[in-house]
C-alpha cells in the first residue's frame, strides 16, 4: 500500500504552496471572492478572474474580501486578448502584484511583455496552452508552469481540436516545467490518469461552478447535473476563434448562422454572445436559454453539487484508490 500523501505531492504543490494539486481556473463572472477562498480552504488553489471586475481597484477590493475569507494561497487570472479598445492588462496586473498576490494565471496572448515585472515582484506564472507548441513557447519565454487545455475544455480549446488523452501525453515529452492538466476533468480517476499521463496537478474550471460556493443562479448548476457529455456545442468555428458552450436556444442560433453560405461576420453574432447578456440573463438571472453560456464536456461526469471541500476531499480520495489499486495490481 502507498503512503497517503505520495500521489498529492508534486511540483505543483510545492511551487504554490497549497496541500493539494487542484487549482480552480480562471472563470469569466465565476471566478469571485466566494469561490476562491473555498477552493484554497479546502486545500487546492482558488483563482479570482481579473476582468470579472469593473476596475483594478476593484479587483484590490476583491482581493481583499477573499483574504478575508482564506488565509491560505490564492491567485488572479488575467486572459489577455487582443481588441479595439483592450482593458488595462497592466493596470490590472499591478493591482494584483501591490495586494500581495504571488501567483497569477494568464491565457489568451503571450504574456511575455508582463513576465520582468512578475518575475521582478516573486510571482508565479501559470499560461493556458491549448497545445504542444504553444506551451513550449510559453517555456521558452519563462513562465513558471503551463495549464495544458484539452480539446474537452470550455470556453477556447483552441483550433486544433486535439482532446487531452494525446495532447498531455506529447507535451509531457517536451516539456521541462510543471504541466497542469485542463479540461474535461472532473474526478480523480481522472486526475489520477492525467498524472499518469505526465501532469503534475490538474486544473477545473465547470466541475467548481457546480458547487455550493459559486456564484452562478441554481438553474445553471441543476442543468449541469442533468446534463451528458453531449451538452456542449462549438461556436466560432468559422471565425477560427471556436469556444465550447453549453448547448441551448442561442448557441443553436449562432451555429445554425455560421453554417450558411458565405462569410460570417461577427457583427452576425454579436448581440446573441454578448458577455454581459450571458451574465444577465443565465449566470445570474439563471434563463439558461437566453444567452451563451461556457461549459466543458465534463458535465457528463457531474451528478451533485457539493462543497468544494467535499468535491476536492472525494477528488482525492478517488486519485489515492486510483493509485493504490493500479499499484497493487502491478505488484500482484
Amino acid at each position: 500500500m502507498i503512503k497517503e500523501d505520495v500521489c498529492m505531492k508534486t511540483r505543483i504543490t510545492e511551487m504554490l504552496d497549497i496541500e493539494y494539486p487542484i487549482v480552480q481556473g480562471g472563470m469569466m463572472w465565476v471566478g469571485r471572492a466566494e469561490l476562491a477562498s473555498a477552493v484554497s480552504n479546502a486545500g487546492g488553489l482558488g483563482i479570482l478572474t481579473a476582468l470579472t471586475q469593473p476596475s483594478p481597484e476593484d479587483l484590490v477590493k476583491e482581493i481583499a474580501r477573499c483574504r478575508e475569507m482564506t488565509d491560505k494561497p490564492f491567485g488572479v487570472n488575467l486572459t489577455i486578448l487582443p481588441s479595439i479598445n483592450p482593458p488595462p492588462y497592466e493596470e490590472f496586473l499591478r493591482a494584483a502584484v501591490e495586494s500581495g498576490i504571488k501567483v497569477i494565471e494568464t491565457a489568451g496572448s503571450n504574456p511575455e511583455p508582463f513576465l520582468p515585472y512578475l518575475k521582478e515582484n516573486g510571482v508565479k506564472v501559470i499560461h493556458k496552452c491549448t497545445s504542444v507548441r504553444h506551451s513550449l513557447k510559453a517555456e521558452r519565454v519563462g513562465v513558471d508552469a503551463v495549464s495544458v487545455d484539452g480539446f474537452e475544455c470550455a470556453g477556447h480549446p483552441g483550433e486544433d481540436d486535439v482532446p487531452n488523452l494525446i495532447l498531455l501525453a506529447a507535451a509531457s515529452e517536451k516539456l521541462s516545467i510543471p504541466m497542469l492538466a485542463s479540461g474535461g476533468i472532473g474526478n480523480g480517476y481522472q486526475m489520477a490518469a492525467a498524472m499518469a499521463l505526465g501532469a503534475d496537478g490538474i486544473n477545473m474550471g465547470t466541475r467548481f461552478v457546480a458547487t455550493k460556493e459559486a456564484p452562478v443562479h441554481e438553474n445553471m448548476k441543476q442543468a449541469m447535473v442533468e446534463a451528458d457529455e453531449r451538452a456542449t456545442t462549438l461556436i466560432f468555428r468559422t471565425l477560427r476563434n471556436t469556444a465550447r458552450v453549453f448547448r441551448n436556444q442561442v448557441a443553436q442560433e449562432v451555429v445554425a448562422i455560421e453554417a450558411k453560405p458565405g462569410h460570417t461576420d461577427f457583427a452576425d453574432l454579436r448581440d446573441l454572445v454578448a458577455g454581459a447578456r450571458g451574465r444577465e440573463r443565465c449566470v445570474e438571472a439563471g434563463d439558461l436559454e437566453d444567452g451563451i453560456w461556457t461549459a466543458g464536456m465534463v458535465v457528463g461526469l457531474i451528478h451533485d453539487i457539493p462543497s468544494c471541500e467535499e468535491l476536492i476531499q472525494r477528488i482525492v480520495a478517488e486519485a489515492r484508490e486510483s493509485y493504490a489499486s493500479r499499484l497493487a495490481c502491478l505488484a500482484g
